[in-house]
C-alpha cells in the first residue's frame, strides 16, 4: 500500500493557490497563447471517451533536482501565500488554495476555471508561495513548474480547508469537526490481488466559479490510467455533514479483473477487538472502526476492522446496494488518549448509490501495518458485471463526510467488539478457545421490559460455539452479546462469525460479522500454559 497521502490535520498541509480573474479587476495568470474555449460535463465525457482509444501516456516526473529532493519537513515548509486565494478578492463564500509539487506529489495536474461555459487554464507563479525553510529558491523554478492539487475553504472559517484533493486520485473532507481522516478516491484498479496495484490519477480539474453566495462548488475532473480513463463531475457542499454528489462515466482501455467503485482508504492499527499491534502507550489508533453495509434486501450490517498478521480480503456480496462505508464509531478521547492528532474526531465516510447499481460485492482489503502512517484498509464496491474495453460504465452517489452521517441504523447497533482467551474462570481449561464479547446499544433495547427475553443468534463457518450468553448492560443502556468459540483441531484456517440480537424472534438488532483466524497450535498451547 502506498504511503498516506495527507497529513493527520489540515493545518499542517502545504498549499498554493491562484487569484483568478475577478470580475472588473485584472487578470489572474493564465498559460499564455492558450484562448479560453468551451466546456461542459459532455464535452469532458467526450474526451474521455476519446483518450481511452489512445495508448496510454505515463505522466512527466521531471522535476527541478531540488524540488524532487525535499523531504518531509521541508515539503511542510512551503507555504501558500493567502493573498493569492482564489476568488478571495470577490468576497465568494467559496474559495481555492492549490498545491505545490513535490515530496511524493511529483506528477502536475492541469487546473482551469469555467464561467459563462469557458475555461480558461491556470499558470502557475512561484510568488503565490512562501518556500521557508523549505530551501527552494522560487526565483529559480520554472515558470511552467504547475500544481499538484488543490483544496477548497469556506466563508465560515476561512483560513482551514474544508477539502483537499492531492495525489492520484486521492481525495478528503470534514464536516463540522474540521478534522481530516480516511480518504476516498476516485477509483481502485485491482485493488488486494497479488500483483501492484494500479492507481489511477487525476490529470486536470475544472472549477465552475460560483455565484457570491453560492454554498457549493463544483469541480469537473478527468482521470487516466493504463487502464481505464474516466469523466467526473462533483458538487461539494460544506456543512455539519459535507456532501459531495458525484457523477462518474468510466471507458476502460482493456480488461479489469477488480474494479472498485467509490473506494475509501482508511487506517486501522489497534483497538479493542485487535490487540495484535498493541505496542504503543495509546490503547487505540485508527482513523475508522468498522466498515458499515445497508444492503439492497434492507438487512444493516457492522464489520470490525483489524490489523490482520497477513493481508485479508472479503465480498460481501449484493444487489442494489443501499449504501456503505468505513465508520469511526468509537468517539470516546479516552480510548485513544491522543491530545495531538484527535482520532476520536475522525469523520466517517458514507457512500449513498443514486440509481440501481445492480449485483456485485463491497470488498474489503485489510493490509497488515506496523503503524499509523501506512493506510491499510481499502473498502469499494465491485461490479459483477465484466469490465471490458469499449463500454461505458456510468455511476453516480453521494459522500457523507462528518460524524453523523445516515449511516445510523434504526435498529440496536454494535458500540464495541472485544475478545480475549475463553473458558472458565478458575476452572482449567483442557482445550483452546476464543471468547467474543459483542456490545449493543440503540434501538429498542433502553426500553425493553425485564421479562422479554433477548437472545444472541450466532453462527461459525467452522469450530464449535459455547458459552452463548445475552444480557443487559447497564453502562451502555444495551445488551452485551458472549460466547467462546472453540475452533476445529488443528484448523488456522478464518472462521468466519456472524451474530445478531432478537426479542420475542424478532430481529432488534443490526448484524454483527466477523473473521477470526485461530492462532498455530503451538500458540494456543501457549496461551493455555499462561492461563494455568
Amino acid at each position: 500500500m502506498q504511503k498516506r497521502q495527507f497529513l493527520l490535520g489540515s493545518a499542517a498541509l502545504a498549499a498554493s493557490t491562484l487569484l483568478l480573474r475577478a470580475e472588473a479587476r485584472a487578470a489572474a495568470p493564465t498559460v499564455p497563447g492558450r484562448e479560453p474555449r468551451a466546456f461542459d460535463y459532455a464535452w469532458l465525457k467526450g474526451q474521455a471517451h476519446h483518450l481511452a482509444g489512445q495508448p496510454w501516456q505515463a505522466p512527466s516526473q521531471n522535476l527541478p533536482p531540488p524540488v524532487a529532493a525535499l523531504d518531509w519537513d521541508q515539503y511542510q515548509a512551503i507555504r501558500f501565500r493567502p493573498d493569492h486565494t482564489l476568488w478571495r478578492d470577490e468576497e465568494r463564500h467559496l474559495q481555492l488554495r492549490f498545491f505545490h509539487l513535490g515530496l511524493f506529489y511529483r506528477e502536475p495536474v492541469r487546473l482551469y476555471e469555467v464561467a459563462d461555459g469557458r475555461a480558461r487554464e491556470l499558470a502557475y507563479d512561484p510568488g503565490m508561495f512562501d518556500y521557508g525553510r523549505s530551501g527552494l529558491d522560487g526565483g529559480a523554478l520554472p515558470a511552467d513548474l504547475g500544481f499538484a492539487g488543490f483544496r477548497l475553504h469556506f466563508h465560515t472559517d476561512p483560513e482551514r480547508d474544508v477539502a483537499a484533493f492531492l495525489g492520484a486520485s486521492y481525495f478528503r473532507a470534514v464536516g463540522q469537526e474540521m478534522q481530516y481522516g480516511l480518504s476516498a478516491r476516485g477509483l481502485a484498479v485491482d485493488c488486494g490481488l497479488p500483483r501492484a496495484e494500479e492507481f489511477p490519477r487525476f490529470t486536470a480539474f475544472w472549477f465552475e466559479r460560483p455565484a457570491k453566495n453560492a454554498d457549493r462548488l463544483v469541480v469537473y475532473a478527468l482521470l487516466d490510467s493504463p487502464s481505464i480513463t474516466g469523466a467526473y463531475r462533483f458538487e461539494i457542499h460544506p456543512a455539519a455533514v459535507l456532501t459531495m454528489e458525484v457523477d462518474a462515466a468510466l471507458y476502460p482501455r482493456k480488461a479489469i479483473e477488480r474494479l472498485g467503485i467509490a473506494p475509501l482508504t482508511s487506517m486501522y492499527q489497534t483497538g479493542e477487538n485487535d490487540r495484535r499491534m498493541a505496542n504503543d502507550w495509546r490503547p487505540e489508533i485508527h482513523d475508522s472502526d468498522g466498515l458499515a453495509l445497508h444492503t439492497g434486501s434492507g438487512e444493516w450490517i457492522w464489520r470490525p476492522l483489524a490489523n490482520p498478521a497477513q493481508l485479508r480480503f472479503n465480498a460481501y456480496q449484493d444487489a442494489s446496494p443501499r449504501g456503505f462505508g468505513l465508520l469511526q464509531r468509537d468517539r470516546d478521547f479516552a480510548n485513544y488518549q491522543d491530545d495531538g492528532v484527535f482520532y476520536e474526531r475522525r469523520p466517517d465516510l458514507w457512500v449513498e448509490p443514486r440509481g440501481d447499481w445492480g449485483r456485485g460485492a463491497v470488498q474489503l482489503v485489510e493490509i497488515p501495518t506496523p503503524d499509523e502512517t501506512l493506510d491499510n484498509i481499502v473498502a469499494f464496491w465491485n461490479p459483477a458485471e465484466p469490465v471490458v474495453p469499449g463500454k461505458e460504465l456510468l455511476y453516480a452517489y453521494r459522500l457523507h463526510w462528518g460524524s453523523r452521517t445516515p449511516a445510523q441504523p434504526p435498529l440496536a447497533r454494535v458500540v464495541a467488539t472485544r475478545s480475549g482467551i475463553g473458558g472458565i474462570i478458575g476452572q482449567p481449561r483442557r482445550y483452546f478457545s476464543w471468547r467474543f464479547a459483542v456490545d449493543f446499544a440503540g434501538g429498542e433495547l433502553p426500553r425493553i421490559a425485564s421479562d422479554v427475553k433477548v437472545e444472541a443468534v450466532i453462527e461459525a463457518s467452522s469450530g464449535k460455539l459455547e458459552i452463548t450468553s445475552a444480557r443487559p448492560l447497564a453502562a451502555v443502556s444495551g445488551y452485551r452479546a458472549m460466547f467462546d468459540l472453540r475452533p476445529a483441531e488443528g484448523s488456522t484456517a478464518p472462521v468466519n462469525l456472524r451474530l445478531h440480537l432478537t426479542a420475542g424472534g424478532r430481529r432488534i438488532s443490526e448484524t454483527w460479522l466477523y473473521q477470526w483466524t485461530p492462532p498455530e497450535a503451538a500458540e494456543q498451547r501457549r496461551a493455555l500454559q499462561a492461563e494455568g
